[in-house]
């Protein structure tokens, strides 16, 4: 057995023992589907003791094959632009595209309930490998997989050609869909969004399918498996296990710029504290209420400050803590905390669930969540 169909079936072995492989139509996609295949161009790995600094993987070099049969996520692209061939030493700047972890890629696709025969859009080729397992499970003819980046989307056609697949793959906005191939029976996003693009739900036959994880600026997101309706909205629950993909470009938060004076604005006690917001479940909750607000910690006057700005509106709120209570000073078109703490509240009230109990419904109103 050769060196990488040793590591593969170790991998194949590692998601079957760990339940993320568990129907026989998946199982033979991912033992028919080579990784180290979509990673020819090699890979970044975290460089130990940095602040987020990333150090190339070349192809043959010690290690390279060895990571790409590891259950793990794996840097592709760096800035937007730089690949791993590009860097002689290290980088400091963040990752824009990845090889999800083949145990996360495994348990979306059985979550999708993807039959043989279905036509299936995929948001987000990646480096294929992904589009690779759907083809092989669905048959190519049925997929059709956009990815945004043209660089990207080159490299992954290119590898899905060595291993003899040639699904539809298109070059262009992932969050517009594509028209031309609808209807869909299934959708599955391999990017994040903060939310639901109509187009998804326009492209899905009702009934059919649309499996994504829904997040924010807060930093926390979730899966989301939604049932197309007749009246064109969707509806469907969170399936928990806190997964995280980078959000689709055109969904980034923008630049904070020049922070507000945070010494003005009306300050009271806060009922809830910031430090609720270190839970993944509680700053989902949080995110939901005010979509558009990022966060960050600042040292002022000695003491720290939590702060949550929505640099469209102008809002913020700024909290501290001293001798075990939080206060919060707020200022802008609406009371951030004020929104943010009255969901936390009827949140904790409701027993604080997990979002394994959410419900997601989509409607041209917006989102709203239910648990």
């Amino acid at each position: 057995m050769s060196d990488h169909a040793q590591l593969h079936q170790q991998l194949i072995d590692t998601l079957t023992t760990g339940g993320s492989l568990r129907t026989e139509p998946w199982k033979r996609a991912a033992v028919a589907v080579p990784r180290h295949e979509f990673l020819r161009g090699g890979l970044f790995r975290r460089v130990e003791g940095t602040a987020g600094a990333w150090a190339p993987l070349l192809e043959g070099e010690p290690g390279w094959l060895e990571a790409c049969y590891e259950d793990e996520s794996l840097v592709t692209q760096i800035a937007g632009t730089i690949v791993p061939a590009d860097i002689r030493g290290q980088i400091l700047r963040a990752p824009t595209s990845s090889s999800t972890l083949p145990s996360l890629v495994l348990r979306m696709l059985e979550a999708l309930q993807a039959e043989d025969g279905m036509r299936v859009l995929e948001i987000g080729t990646g480096t294929g490998y992904s589009t690779a397992l759907l083809c092989h499970a669905l048959g190519e003819e049925n997929v059709t997989s956009i990815e945004y980046d043209e660089d990207v989307a080159a490299r992954a056609g290119a590898a899905l050609g060595r291993i003899g697949l040639y699904p539809r793959l298109v070059t262009g906005d992932g969050l517009l869909g594509h028209g031309a191939g609808a209807p869909y029976d299934r959708v599955i996003a391999t990017c994040g969004v903060r939310t639901v693009p109509p187009a998804w739900i326009e492209q899905t036959r009702p009934g059919g399918l649309i499996l994504a994880t829904v997040g924010g600026w807060l930093a926390a997101s979730e899966l989301a498996r939604l049932t197309v309706h007749e009246d064109g909205t969707a509806s469907g629950p969170l399936l928990g296990g806190q997964v995280s993909f980078m959000l689709a470009r055109p969904h980034l938060p923008p630049p904070l710029g020049l922070l507000p004076d945070l010494s003005a604005g009306k300050e009271r006690e806060a009922i809830i504290g910031a430090d609720t917001l270190n839970d993944w479940t509680a700053r989902f909750v949080a995110q939901s209420a005010v979509p558009g607000a990022q966060r960050l910690t600042l040292q002022q006057d000695g003491r720290q400050e939590h702060v949550l700005i929505d640099v469209e509106s102008g809002a913020w709120a700024a909290l501290c803590e001293e001798g075990g209570h939080w206060t919060v000073r707020q200022d802008g078109p609406e009371s951030l905390w004020d929104t943010a703490e009255e969901q936390l509240g009827r949140w904790k009230a409701a027993g604080s669930p997990g979002l394994e109990e959410f419900t997601l419904h989509v409607s041209p109103e917006g989102h709203s969540y239910l648990w």
